[in-house]
C-alpha cells in the first residue's frame, strides 16, 4: 500500500499558457511536457502498466504525476518550479499535479525537495538539465557506433545473419565499433550461457568481430527468468516472490509469464556474475541489459532488501563481473534509481516500422512514442548518462524514415543501426553512414572517460 500524499505547493497558474512536465518510472514510461487541458499517456491494460510504467501506482483522473520528477512553467512569467525525490537513487515518490481553480496544487508521497529556475528559452527542459548539473556526476564517455541484429531479425536471428551483416559493413565500408548480437542467441531468458540451436559458438562469433577490427557486444536481460528454463526448474529458490510465496510475475511476453531473478540470493548472485564473467572472457565488452525494470519491482526477496536496494546492487554484480572498461547500456531502466549506474540509458520507447502502431499504449513501441519521450528526456543526455534514442531504422518501408533519420540527429546520443544491412535501399544506406559517421566522428573528439568511478 502506498503511502498518502502530502501537499507541498499551490502555485498560480496560467491555464491557457501553463505546461506539466512528467517523468515516466522507467525507460518506456511516457515523458514529456503538457498543456494543462492535455490528457497525459496511462497504460491502457494491466500488462503494459507492469511493463512500460510503474505498476501499482495508478494515477486518478485530471491528474498529472511523475515519478521522482515533475516540473511545472506557470507560464505567465514566473519561475519555473521543479519537484525531485530527495533522495533520487533510492526512494522515488510519485508527484502529484491537479489544478483547482487557477492554482496548480502539487503533492507527493514521500520527500521531495522543490526548486525555482527563472524562466528562458529552454523552459522545463532548462529547469530538468540544471537540476541534472546539481547532481555533479562525471561527464559519461562516449558512445561507440553500433549495429545490431533485432529490427530485422529479431529473436529468431542466426549466427550466419551476423556473418552476413558483419561481411556486408565491411563491404560498405560502414564505420560501425560494435557488432551487438542481439535477443535470439540464448536458450530461453535465464540460460544466458546455453545457447539456443541457431549459434554454435559464442566465443567463435566474438573472435570473429575482434578480427575485423570490430568491438563484439551482446544482449541479454539479467533480471528475467523464463517459467520453462532450466534456472527456473533446478533452481526455483532464485526466484523473487510475491508474499504468498509463488513467482512475481514481470509481465508477459511471448505468450507466457516471465519471473524475476533474486540477486540478493547468495547463488543466485554469484551465478549472474559467472554469466558476465564468462561473456566478458569470450571476448564481449559493450553490454546491452533490457527489460530492468524487473530487478525493481516490489516483492519478496531473499535478504529481505527492498525493491531498489537490490536492483542497483544487481547492476553493480554486473559492472563487478565486466570491469570499468566495458561500456554498459541499460534499456527499459527505472530511470531515476539508474543514475550513476550507466555508460548508456535508452530513453524512450522501442522503435519500430510504423509511426502510429494499433497498440494505443504510449509506453508500447512506435516512432512517435519513441520522439515524443525521447524529446522529453533530452535533458538527461550528456547529464546522466549518454541517451539512446532508439534504432536507425532506414530500411523500406519504415514508416517516415527520414523524419525518424533527422530526430536522431538532433539527440547526439548513441547511434546503432539495426536490422538487416543488404535490405538497405540507396537512401537508407547512404543515410545509414551519413549518421554513424557524424557520431563516430564526435565520439572520437570528446574526452575519454573510460575507468570513472561507477556509483
Amino acid at each position: 500500500m502506498s503511502p498518502p500524499f502530502t501537499p507541498l505547493s499551490s502555485l498560480l497558474v496560467d491555464p491557457a499558457a501553463a505546461r506539466v512536465h512528467e517523468e515516466g518510472w522507467q525507460s518506456w514510461s511516457p515523458s514529456g511536457a503538457y498543456a494543462l487541458a492535455a490528457t497525459p499517456h496511462r497504460p491502457t491494460n494491466d500488462n503494459w502498466a507492469t511493463v512500460s510504467h510503474r505498476p501499482g501506482r495508478t494515477v486518478p483522473a485530471g491528474t498529472f504525476q511523475g515519478e521522482g520528477l515533475l516540473a511545472l512553467d506557470p507560464g505567465d512569467g514566473s519561475p519555473v518550479r521543479l519537484w525531485a525525490a530527495a533522495d533520487p537513487p533510492h526512494a522515488v515518490p510519485s508527484i502529484r499535479l491537479t489544478v483547482r481553480e487557477g492554482r496548480a496544487v502539487v503533492s507527493a508521497d514521500g520527500p521531495v525537495t522543490e526548486h525555482s529556475h527563472r524562466p528562458g528559452p529552454d523552459g522545463i527542459q532548462g529547469a530538468l538539465a540544471t537540476w541534472a548539473d546539481g547532481l555533479g556526476l562525471p561527464a559519461p564517455r562516449p558512445a561507440p557506433t553500433v549495429w545490431c541484429s533485432r529490427y530485422e531479425h529479431f529473436n529468431a536471428v542466426t549466427e550466419d545473419d551476423i556473418h552476413e551483416n558483419l561481411t556486408a559493413m565491411d563491404a560498405l565500408a560502414l564505420p560501425v565499433d560494435v557488432v551487438q548480437i542481439d535477443d535470439g542467441h540464448q536458450n530461453a531468458f535465464g540460460d544466458w550461457l546455453t545457447l539456443s540451436g541457431r549459434f554454435t559458438s559464442r566465443a567463435g562469433l566474438a573472435e570473429t568481430i575482434r578480427a575485423r577490427g570490430r568491438r563484439a557486444g551482446i544482449w541479454t536481460a539479467p533480471f528475467l527468468v523464463d517459467p520453462r528454463s532450466e534456472l527456473a526448474t533446478v533452481h526455483p529458490d532464485w526466484l523473487v516472490r510475491t508474499p504468498d510465496g509463488s513467482p512475481l510475475r514481470a509481465g508477459r511476453d511471448r505468450g507466457h509469464d516471465l519471473y524475476v531473478l533474486d540477486t540478493t540470493h547468495l547463488a543466485a548472485a554469484a551465478y549472474l556474475i559467472e554469466v558476465f564473467a564468462v561473456l566478458r572472457i569470450e571476448g564481449y565488452d559493450y553490454f546491452k541489459v533490457d527489460f530492468l525494470y524487473a530487478g525493481a519491482l516490489d516483492g519478496v526477496r531473499h535478504s529481505g532488501a527492498d525493491a531498489l536496494t537490490a536492483y542497483r546492487e544487481g547492476i553493480a554484480l554486473i559492472r563487478e563481473a565486466i570491469g570499468p572498461d566495458a561500456y554498459l547500456l541499460g534499456c527499459r531502466a527505472p530511470i531515476l534509481p539508474s543514475i550513476g549506474l550507466f555508460d548508456a540509458l535508452r530513453v524512450s520507447p522501442d522503435t519500430a516500422p510504423a509511426r502510429h502502431p494499433e497498440a494505443e499504449d504510449f509506453g508500447q513501441p512506435g516512432l512517435d512514442r519513441a520522439e515524443f519521450t525521447g524529446r522529453g528526456r533530452q535533458w538527461q543526455h550528456g547529464r546522466l548518462w549518454v541517451n539512446d534514442p532508439g534504432r536507425l531504422m532506414a530500411r523500406h518501408p519504415v514508416e517516415s524514415r527520414e523524419r525518424w533519420a533527422a530526430y536522431l540527429k538532433t539527440t547526439g546520443g548513441l547511434m546503432a543501426a539495426g536490422g538487416r544491412l543488404l535490405s538497405l535501399d540507396d537512401w537508407g544506406l547512404a543515410t545509414t553512414r551519413r549518421l554513424l559517421g557524424a557520431s563516430s566522428l564526435s565520439a572520437a573528439s570528446a574526452p575519454s572517460s573510460i575507468g570513472a568511478e561507477h556509483q
